[in-house]
């Protein structure tokens, strides 16, 4: 690639939109290069530009060169290299790291096909390994490619502090051993893991920090008890997998959970994050049903989180509200749910046995697809999903058909929650969107809120 560009050659460079991250096309103009007339931005250290430039993928980046002699090579030494277009030819990749100059690469992020071009894409990464690269980001999605192997010098890297890999195809089993030493955060998304191989891969990263796993659901068994260093997990599982995945995670404090797993052992958590409302949880229920597993696993589930100081809980584990309910140690409680009777005896009884709950934000939802199979299972265990209601519940409604609450009702909410718990100081309520297309109602919200805050000396706060 030729970057000896003469200076009225393109002087103005219009760049459409290159990814996600640009509202609006991007128009670079030409500095001159005398010294009355260096613009703002020319003038800054090339560390700066190196940071400008890392927000946009490199082919782009590499326009820049035109715009003087200033900034001729200064993409060829920025430390970030980003193909992010999948349609990007081979050939051009190939001329812009030959034309690269940076000894040292921050961040390598590759987003590519795989058809037709395996040697390549395994020419890039060993690039981005011999340049040392802390960030590596791989992106393989192709459909005519089924499978994938690394090279065998993918294992070995010491550099690599941040690795996410999100590929159908990818296959992580190395017949090597793996020696990631300095890798701290791991995402592998849509990977083809299995339980040999990951256990070689976590036995290769001693200062794992945190562990993202996406649809990897061929690890049935997930053992994190020797990774010392190991604070966040955030694992999201297949809908369609009937086994849940086991977990023994004992240094984590933190877990985001989207799915079916067992956790057998997260004696440190201190916040989790677990949410059932998009069907992760339920849609498999045929497997709960045969095998009367549901009321086990939630039970199991809740017992582990309940030494946890913040909670997030999704709509349909608070539907769930004939399953017992351990005392909760905690005092940030975020819920997910509708205002509706299946769901506000549950919320009561979880305030109920949360007696040391400081703050509580509600994000309304608008529905749920698995409350009919809640209804289903409940009277598998020969419980009534009506029971336990007062005649002054009947306020709420069965169904969620309203765009926002009404004034009543999320009155009648609101001394619900303050009834159950006495040592509540705040509490948010979060009605999303609707708020924009109702203001005239929510206004009136607010002020009814507004006089029970007054009354209970509770700070309430709708948005």
């Amino acid at each position: 690639m030729e970057n000896d560009f003469r200076e009225e050659d393109l002087a103005t460079v219009a760049i459409g939109n290159p990814s996600h991250r640009f509202s609006r096309p991007l128009k670079l103009e030409q500095a001159s290069d005398s010294i009355d007339g260096v613009d703002s931005i020319s003038s800054l250290p090339d560390d700066i530009l190196h940071c400008i430039l890392s927000y946009i993928p490199t082919n782009f980046a590499i326009r820049t060169s035109v715009l003087s002699k200033r900034w001729r090579h200064v993409w060829s030494e920025s430390p970030h290299l980003s193909f992010d277009q999948h349609r990007i030819s081979a050939k051009s990749i190939n001329e812009t790291l030959n034309n690269y100059r940076a000894i040292k690469i921050i961040s390598f992020h590759l987003f590519t096909r795989l058809h037709n071009r395996i040697h390549f894409v395994n020419s890039w990464i060993e690039f981005a390994i011999s340049h040392n690269a802390e960030k590596l980001s791989l992106d393989f999605r192709d459909a005519r490619v089924r499978d994938y192997k690394f090279p065998g010098f993918f294992y070995t890297n010491s550099s690599v502090k941040q690795l996410l890999i999100n590929s159908g195809p990818a296959e992580l089993i190395p017949s090597c051993t793996v020696s990631w030493t300095s890798l701290k955060y791991l995402s592998l998304i849509f990977c083809k893991v299995s339980n040999e191989s990951f256990p070689k891969i976590l036995s290769g990263c001693p200062l794992l920090e945190s562990l993202t796993l996406h649809n990897c659901d061929s690890v049935k068994y997930l053992d994190l008890s020797k990774s010392l260093y190991l604070r966040r997990l955030d694992i999201i599982c297949c809908n369609t997998v009937r086994e849940p995945m086991k977990i023994v995670a004992p240094h984590i404090h933190y877990l985001r959970l989207r799915g079916q797993c067992t956790l057998l052992d997260v004696s440190s958590l201190t916040e989790a994050d677990v949410d059932s409302s998009d069907n992760y949880l339920f849609l498999s229920f045929s497997y709960y049903k045969s095998d009367s597993l549901m009321l086990v696993m939630v039970q199991a589930m809740l017992e582990k989180l309940q030494n946890v100081e913040k909670l997030t809980l999704g709509v349909d584990f608070l539907r769930l509200h004939g399953v017992p309910l351990p005392k909760l140690k905690v005092k940030t409680l975020t819920l997910e749910t509708m205002i509706m009777r299946p769901v506000v005896l549950g919320i009561a009884r979880l305030v109920q046995n949360s007696p040391q709950v400081k703050k509580i934000t509600i994000y309304t939802t608008q529905f749920s697809t698995v409350l009919d199979k809640c209804d289903s299972f409940l009277e598998l265990q020969n419980l009534n999903p009506n029971q336990g209601w007062r005649s002054i519940d009947v306020v709420f409604p069965t169904s969620w058909d309203s765009k926002v609450p009404e004034p009543e009702l999320m009155v009648s909410f609101i001394e619900l929650l303050l009834a159950n718990t006495i040592t509540l100081e705040t509490l948010v309520v979060r009605l999303g969107s609707y708020t924009d297309d109702y203001r005239s109602r929510f206004e009136e919200q607010f002020q009814i809120a507004l006089t029970l805050s007054h009354n209970n000396e509770v700070s309430i706060v709708l948005k």
